[in-house]
């Protein structure tokens, strides 16, 4: 089976999430999706060798940037040192990367990776938020986002802190193979399928309780199960016997959106594997509770930044 090739840069004193994300996501063999081409996997450092991390132990490297020049992917983890930049050698590596076109990620304060190589110039970028002002301190040309949970800018891909790597890398999965494999995968990992990349970095409060007690957070769960029933915003206030003023500060202390835009971006997400199947883009839309077709074309690629037309194309089962 033909592969992707993945690699991932590791530096001394680096914390191990990341680096556990990653290799979850892309070092696991998966023959059970069935699939034309999965990914390889290789840690590479400017020199091979023992390197410690956060937590008291080390990682053994074996491979050197020689590794970067044949990926496809190449992952910046979060640098152990935002303050400085990493030596020369990896820097022209990931440029060299860039130019013969693989893509390139960071994750948390790999941002600062790609930055000191020149590749977010002129871009907007995530990093975790705590970096974020020294960020844009540091690389005054980048457009700096400190709220998005990741950024999909074509070739180059960025993201906020910790758990934020999940989603970008099941982004990636979904960008390579579809929303169903996407989604399958998110399973496996017991992770929520798909974050939007411009979620908030954080929200006041989780939007799941145990307890159920919450109204709003109730209506969010059934919501999540009726996305065909037309509802508005006046309607799931009264349904969570609030007035609209409360519900919606409610709703966005829980989930960082607005109760409207929260709805249609749910809607968007939840038709992606609908148009990997045949059906006509019309039943799409009703499928989940866009009034036309019309509605549904405007509000996709508003979000996806593509019609629905070019994703099926890209991303139809089978393909």
């Amino acid at each position: 089976m033909p592969h992707h090739r993945v690699a991932a840069l590791a530096y001394a004193g680096m914390a191990s999430f990341e680096l556990g994300v990653v290799t979850e996501v892309f070092a696991l063999p998966r023959p059970e999706l069935e699939l034309p081409w999965w990914y390889s996997f290789d840690l590479c450092a400017e020199r091979p060798g023992s390197f410690p991390v956060v937590g008291g132990f080390n990682i053994d490297v074996r491979h050197g940037l020689k590794r970067l020049a044949r990926a496809d992917t190449v992952i910046a983890l979060g640098t152990a040192d935002v303050s400085r930049d990493p030596a020369p050698a990896v820097l022209a590596a990931i440029r060299n990367a860039y130019s013969r076109g693989a893509r390139i990620v960071s994750i948390c304060s790999g941002a600062f990776v790609l930055a000191a190589a020149g590749l977010l110039d002129g871009r907007r970028a995530a990093t975790h938020w705590r970096y974020a002002s020294l960020l844009g301190q540091r690389f005054p040309k980048v457009s700096v986002d400190d709220r998005s949970l990741y950024i999909d800018d074509g070739q180059i891909l960025t993201s906020a802190g910790t758990a934020a790597g999940i989603d970008l890398c099941l982004h990636l999965v979904r960008r390579d193979h579809g929303a169903e494999i996407a989604n399958r995968v998110a399973r496996r990992m017991v992770v929520a399928t798909h974050r939007d990349g411009g979620q908030a970095q954080f929200i006041e409060r989780p939007v799941h309780s145990s307890t159920g007690d919450d109204p709003v957070v109730s209506l969010i769960n059934k919501t999540l199960g009726e996305l065909s029933v037309p509802s508005s915003v006046d309607v799931m206030a009264r349904e969570a016997h609030l007035s609209v003023r409360q519900f919606s500060r409610r709703f966005r202390a829980a989930t960082g959106r607005s109760p409207g835009r929260w709805l249609i971006e749910r809607r968007v997400h939840a038709s992606l594997p609908l148009l990997e199947e045949d059906l006509p883009i019309e039943r799409v839309a009703e499928n989940v509770g866009f009034k036309s077709a019309a509605a549904f074309r405007k509000r996709f690629r508003e979000i996806i930044a593509l019609p629905p037309s070019d994703y099926r194309s890209r991303f139809k089962r089978g393909r």
